[in-house]
């Protein structure tokens, strides 16, 4: 790395996903020295179905390759398993990500006084805060929320049931707001929703879309944004903040993370541990 002058940045990062690697080599009972170039495709596999941005997939595998050619370079290893490694097309870039400067602009461009910007801060937070799916966000139910643990239940594709952690902004945010809904002339489909339109019913789809959408203009972002978008921003600051990628998978609910049954058996405390050291909106100040 010091021989192509890389910037600091680009070296640090390198390194990061040098122990993305490194990990995920261990977590499969091989090494660096034993990899092959199958371990490296399910290994970027894993980060495309992730939901992970192509830019960041191209940077991690710069990062990888840079790391076999010196291991080559010393000695350490006789062929290189990178070699025959795609790097993602940039020219299909969406969803766009955001970063955490522009997720803080569109917190900041929600109009004070309004009726619903509680609603819509809590929905923002939640979203980006925890990776939900609009649709799980829509569905939300307050008989699955704890928010002395900080926990909700969502029902992802399928009808798989995930338990996700909820930030400390989130639950802030979460409390503030459930007064005023319970103000609302609530509907019986709206009675175990957590976000509710002004009419007291769910909030649909592509009301979520519609409130992203307009902060995002609100706050002069130019990217195509989106409630996915906000998804896609939380998994790939968690994989660049240097977070585990199976605890990353299973924070998103992926498909091969198994039903209900699996997440009673899932360590709680390094979920949140993943999240208090890699999340922006998790770190103390």
């Amino acid at each position: 790395m010091l021989e192509r002058n890389l910037s600091a940045n680009t070296a640090a990062a390198y390194l990061v996903d040098v122990s993305h690697l490194l990990g995920y080599l261990d977590s499969i009972g091989a090494d660096a020295a034993s990899a092959t170039p199958d371990n490296l495709h399910n290994l970027l596999a894993t980060v495309r179905d992730l939901g992970i941005s192509p830019r960041s997939q191209a940077r991690m595998i710069a990062g990888i390759r840079s790391f076999f050619r010196f291991l080559r370079m010393e000695g350490y290893i006789s062929a290189d398993p990178s070699e025959l490694i795609e790097s993602p097309r940039l020219g299909r870039r969406l969803p766009d990500v955001l970063t955490v400067e522009e997720i803080d602009a569109m917190i900041a461009a929600l109009p004070p006084g309004k009726e619903e910007t509680p609603r819509n801060h809590a929905i923002i937070e939640t979203l980006y805060g925890s990776g939900l799916r609009v649709s799980e966000l829509v569905e939300a139910r307050i008989s699955r929320l704890d928010l002395d643990r900080a926990i909700l239940i969502v029902e992802g594709k399928g009808s798989k049931q995930r338990m996700v952690p909820l930030s400390p902004s989130s639950v802030e945010l979460i409390r503030d707001y459930l007064p005023m809904r319970q103000r609302l002339d609530i509907k019986p489909a709206g009675q175990d929703i957590i976000f509710l339109n002004r009419r007291g019913a769910p909030l649909s789809r592509v009301m979520v879309f519609y409130i992203i959408r307009d902060l995002a203009a609100a706050a002069g972002i130019q990217k195509t944004v989106s409630p996915h978008t906000l998804r896609h921003s939380f998994a790939t600051h968690l994989l660049e903040g240097g977070a585990n990628l199976r605890a990353i998978q299973e924070m998103l609910g992926h498909e091969s993370i198994a039903t209900t049954e699996l997440y009673l058996h899932l360590d709680r405390s390094m979920l949140r541990n993943e999240l208090l050291t890699h999340h922006p909106h998790y770190r103390q100040s």
